[in-house]
């Protein structure tokens, strides 16, 4: 069965949306009551099922691809 037949996983948007937000994964993993790791997992699961990156991970900064924009 196709992954995009399936609803996206809200946790996962909401967090990249809280990412968009702030701009770290630290303050994202805060505010949506997460560890950074758990963060994180969930934006590489999210990017493996759309089939593209949304974040450019500079460091500590991070910028949204055209994708993730």
């Amino acid at each position: 069965m196709n992954d995009m037949a399936n609803p996206l996983d809200l946790d996962q948007l909401r967090t990249f949306a809280v990412i968009a937000d702030c701009g770290s994964f630290t303050e994202a993993a805060r505010r949506v009551f997460k560890t950074q790791s758990a963060v994180s997992m969930l934006i590489k699961r999210l990017e493996e099922r759309l089939g593209v990156d949304l974040l450019v991970r500079n460091g500590r900064s991070i910028t949204l691809t055209r994708a993730g924009d």
